[in-house]
């Protein structure tokens, strides 16, 4: 992977709202990050960070009333953030696969894996019936999946929780996705089966040349597999750079704190560190730095205006503590 070659996917300042009775919820607010070829991003966080939902944005599948409202998404260059739910439609699947937490709610009970591999290879790529079935059939060997030639012909429910999720990960390469939206993967599986899928996704994003982006909350998966890190706080990105980085060096106080309350195998703690409070809600995101409230290191500026992103070593984080000038 080269830094020089041109980002795959690049999101500027996206802005996620939700009209709701009490006025206007920013969900998203200027959330900014590249991912380029053959490269995983993880974007890590709190439950309601707005991880998810990046991801729904980009794919095209914003539950209503959420609505993009500012910003741009660019895929190869092409921006995709404005384009109608048929056009999305088409992208989606050809140009960008995506995978869920659940498995069971990305396949039809009602139809073979085999039937719904065909159908979606042949929808976005311009093969027989017969060719797709190959197809198929190599992406479950790709996938792990033993027996694929007699295995296509069974139904999801004949499969076990981790061999689903290969079939969801079949189903996402199916058409050769430049792009990979991958949203707790991992989530509902033990961790034995983690560990498969992990490398998988690994291998195939090397193998094919595809970005990917993982959105998950937890960060031995992050560290096992992603080449850079987001962490998002109230809707925003905290911090953002290599993997090592992050976990080793974190710059920004949220992400020290929630490397701190991981347990490591080589520390004799007697304590795990953990952040006092919670993530503020939508409707009462404090004025200034949105983490200020929980953070031991708040200094008079991050009560009164909120920090951007700006250099802080090898990362980038958005923290006062990192501007020019500032005494840390």
């Amino acid at each position: 992977m080269t830094n020089s070659s041109p980002p795959l996917l690049e999101v500027r300042g996206l802005r996620v709202e939700f009209p709701t009775r009490q006025g206007t919820l920013r969900a998203l607010d200027d959330v900014s990050f590249d991912i380029r070829a053959g490269e995983v991003l993880g974007v890590v966080g709190e439950s309601g960070a707005g991880k998810s939902l990046t991801g729904a944005a980009i794919i095209g599948l914003l539950e209503p009333p959420g609505r993009i409202a500012g910003g741009e998404i660019r895929l190869e260059g092409e921006r995709i953030d404005q384009l109608g739910p048929e056009a999305m439609r088409r992208i989606r699947g050809r140009r960008i696969g995506a995978i869920f937490q659940d498995p069971l709610t990305s396949l039809n009970p009602l139809y073979t894996v085999g039937q719904q591999l065909v159908e979606t290879i042949r929808t976005h790529l311009p093969l027989s019936a017969a060719q797709a079935r190959e197809r198929a059939i190599r992406l479950l060997q790709d996938t792990g999946i033993p027996a694929a030639e007699a295995r296509i012909d069974h139904y999801p429910h004949q499969f076990s929780g981790g061999m689903r999720q290969r079939v969801v990960i079949a189903l996402a390469l199916a058409a050769e996705p430049r792009l990979i939206v991958a949203d707790e993967p991992t989530t509902a599986l033990d961790v034995s089966i983690q560990a498969q899928i992990i490398t998988l996704l690994r291998r195939l994003c090397r193998d094919h040349g595809a970005a990917v982006m993982l959105v998950t909350h937890d960060m031995g998966v992050i560290a096992e597999t992603s080449d850079r890190v987001a962490v998002m706080y109230a809707g925003r990105i905290a911090e953002i750079g290599p993997v090592a980085d992050i976990i080793h060096h974190p710059a920004h106080p949220y992400t020290a704190g929630l490397m701190g309350s991981i347990p490591a195998m080589h520390e004799d703690r007697e304590r795990l560190l953990q952040i006092d409070g919670a993530m503020p809600r939508l409707h009462a995101i404090p004025t200034g730095c949105a983490f200020h409230p929980r953070c031991d290191r708040a200094i008079a500026r991050c009560r009164q205006a909120r920090p951007e992103l700006m250099d802080a070593g090898r990362t980038r984080a958005a923290c006062w503590l990192h501007a020019p000038g500032a005494a840390a």
